[in-house]
């Protein structure tokens, strides 16, 4: 055997071994959910990590993949530092934020974290499969995948690595970004990966000092993209001056408070969310849920 096809050879087990990992490491992970967004700053990166905390919080085991390599933020969302370990059986422990939420990021693999991630598809492919197989997630009832924005090498490797993954969309009232929002609609159509449903953020600001609602970037129009699109449309959050501290501290605590719209609003969302999950789970599609208002 010449050393090329020894090469190969070698390339082609190590891709089996990958494979077989990938399908055992999967096969303990119940719901597969990925958040997605046409543009970027529409915060569905905010949605990913506080739904993943709320999950927690209601007693599951969740994980957390932020898989925007090139603009993680997820660490810093929870207030999470330091790095990856690495366990006995060489695979990488994954960060805890707490008992029932393990999460893994670009970000926790880097010694300096103001490092550019300066990498073409496949290497950004390989290191996504590798966060599934080369990581000792725990068994876990959820998986949340935080997505760059719109549909490149990201969201399509999570569409061809794990094809029974939901979605998630999340978009800003104006139209802006909601013609980006369809596309994101399209390439779940074109990838066979189910919508769970539409997210509208920042519809409306509470005002700090009134608590009146502004209609700052418009209203309604994430409704009415789910409605024309026969998608379920899951609610709309508010923009919340507290949050914008909370999430540069790593803040969480807010979820929990009764008194702040945002987190009134983000519980029936992360209800919504379960209903949702668990009709599919059982066979029952659910038929698109619009709003009440």
């Amino acid at each position: 055997m010449s050393a090329q096809q020894c090469a190969s050879t070698k390339a082609q087990q190590k891709q089996t071994e990958q494979d077989e990992a990938l399908k055992d490491r999967l096969s303990k992970i119940k719901h597969k959910i990925i958040v997605m967004s046409g543009k970027g700053g529409v915060g569905k990166s905010s949605v990913a990590a506080y739904l993943a905390v709320s999950l927690a919080q209601h007693g599951y085991q969740v994980g957390l993949m932020d898989v925007d390599l090139h603009g993680p933020s997820i660490p810093r969302l929870l207030g999470i530092t330091g790095l990856i370990g690495v366990g006995d059986s060489q695979k990488g422990i994954p960060m805890e934020f707490d008992k029932n939420l393990q999460v893994v990021s670009i970000d926790s693999l880097l010694a300096d974290r103001d490092s550019a991630v300066i990498w073409r598809g496949p290497l950004k492919i390989g290191v996504i499969k590798q966060f599934i197989s080369d990581i000792e997630w725990n068994p876990l009832d959820y998986l949340i995948i935080d997505s760059p924005p719109g549909t490149g090498d990201e969201p399509l490797t999570v569409a061809q690595t794990i094809p029974d993954a939901m979605a998630i969309i999340v978009t800003t009232p104006q139209e802006v970004s909601l013609a980006d929002v369809r596309k994101s609609i399209n390439f779940c159509k074109q990838v066979n990966m189910t919508v769970l449903g539409v997210v509208e953020n920042m519809s409306g600001l509470i005002c700090p000092h009134c608590g009146r609602e502004i209609p700052l970037f418009s209203k309604g129009g994430g409704e009415r993209t789910a409605r024309e699109t026969g998608l379920r449309f899951l609610g709309r959050l508010p923009l919340e001056p507290r949050l914008v501290d909370a999430g540069d501290s790593g803040i969480t605590g807010f979820l929990k408070d009764p008194d702040l719209v945002f987190s009134k609003e983000f519980t029936k969302l992360v209800d919504m969310v379960e209903q949702v999950v668990h009709a599919f789970e059982a066979g029952q599609a659910p038929a698109p849920v619009q709003s009440s208002e």
